[in-house]
């Protein structure tokens, strides 16, 4: 017998096939890396623009907060909601317009469905 050196064709399609399954698994990860690092980024920027919200509705103060809904014009694709209630509505013993509660509601579309960051403060009159 002679000594035979190199590689058969099925040791060939072999390491092809071996290699294509890793690659087709790393370009997963990377997807899904890249895809987790947008919604988070995403989520992030709806965040802080619901904090600047509720900062708006604190400086406004209780009595000239009211409810909202439109679109953010700075920022497309983004809508902001503020639902201003206050706490002693039917309520009969308690006194209205002394604590109402505020809920900013962000929203916005990520992969075909629609995401949203709430906050909520209270807002209370000083005497």
């Amino acid at each position: 017998m002679k000594s035979e050196k190199g590689f058969t064709g099925v040791d060939i399609a072999i390491s092809i096939i071996v290699m294509t399954m890793f690659i087709a698994v790393i370009a997963l990860l990377i997807s899904r890396f890249n895809g987790s690092s947008n919604e988070m980024e995403l989520k992030s920027e709806a965040a802080d623009i619901a904090i600047q919200e509720i900062e708006k509705v604190k400086a406004a103060g209780i009595d000239n907060a009211q409810n909202e809904e439109s679109e953010i014009s700075e920022k497309p694709g983004f809508y902001k909601k503020i639902e201003i209630v206050d706490y002693a509505v039917n309520k009969p013993d308690k006194v209205e317009g002394l604590v109402k509660k505020a809920t900013v509601t962000i929203s916005y579309i990520y992969k075909n469905q629609e995401q949203e960051v709430k906050l909520s403060t209270i807002l209370e009159k000083e005497f």
